[in-house]
């Protein structure tokens, strides 16, 4: 395993591991060999420079990556120790336990309270509906701003207030694990730092895996810290692999890398 640093974890605290994961778009690899288990109810952050493969990563947590035509994954990715890509497993109910946060915020064009109870609905809850929307707005600390216009329409909010939104609509549907690819890229420092508040709570209750460009954001908000780089496919083609240089407390990766390619991309060097 290429330049890896791991603790050790028993099973009870592993949520998913990746084993031998390489995944390819059509026949040129994207990420190559990525061995790394992720702990239980922590943040794990996924940094590195431009073309790495960390969002390829993380859509392949649960099966994102499926609805890529010609993008193909070999090796393991187990979640509770059950292999996400076995052919029995349904990928919908992969991404029912592991939910989604996009870049750029996506609400639903309904309102903000449909928002919430359409995904909750269809996935066959059969609770209190008013109770679930104000409970997953609260936990994605929204409540306070919608609680007065459930019935407007969720594209009508501030886009700090969308994203929030849009993590209070996967809290609905009981997830385990919640992904979340640069979610306040598109924000300004006022909501990012809502965001990042969000996250310290939410991980109580779910497992986070977080991918951002922004070291300061993941020195806040992560307990785990995997460090991805990419470098020059041998075939002369220009194109590049990704590939994890390094992965460890978060702390001990900003403060004491056992890697110099990592020292060098946290002290801005390149990226």
């Amino acid at each position: 395993m290429k330049g890896s640093s791991q603790t050790k974890q028993s099973d009870r605290e592993i949520t998913i591991s990746l084993q031998n994961v390489t995944i390819s778009y059509g026949n040129s690899e994207a990420v190559r060999n990525i061995y790394c288990d992720i702990p239980r109810g922590k943040v794990t952050a996924l940094i590195g420079p431009s073309g790495c493969g960390k969002s390829t990563i993380l859509r392949s947590l649960n099966r994102m990556n499926d609805l890529i035509q010609g993008c193909s994954l070999t090796g393991r990715v187990l979640f509770e120790g059950a292999d996400i890509y076995d052919p029995k497993v349904d990928p919908v109910e992969v991404r029912r336990r592991i939910g989604m946060v996009f870049q750029q915020p996506n609400p639903f064009p309904k309102s903000i309270y449909e928002n919430i109870a359409f995904g909750a609905r269809i996935n066959g809850y059969t609770g209190n509906l008013d109770e679930l929307v104000e409970t997953s707005l609260k936990k994605a600390a929204v409540w306070d701003e919608c609680k007065d216009k459930l019935n407007e329409s969720g594209c009508s909010l501030s886009g700090g207030q969308q994203q929030r939104l849009c993590i209070a609509r996967t809290i609905a549907i009981q997830p385990d694990v919640i992904l979340m690819d640069e979610p306040c890229s598109a924000l300004d420092p006022i909501s990012t730092l809502k965001i990042e508040e969000t996250m310290h709570e939410l991980k109580k209750n779910f497992t986070i895996i977080i991918v951002t460009h922004n070291m300061q954001q993941a020195l806040r908000v992560s307990d785990m810290t995997a460090f991805y780089n990419a470098e020059k496919l041998e075939t002369g083609s220009g194109g590049k692999v990704g590939y994890l240089v390094e992965f460890n407390k978060t702390d001990k990766i900003f403060n004491s890398p056992t890697q110099k390619a990592t020292q060098d991309y946290i002290s801005g060097k390149f990226g």
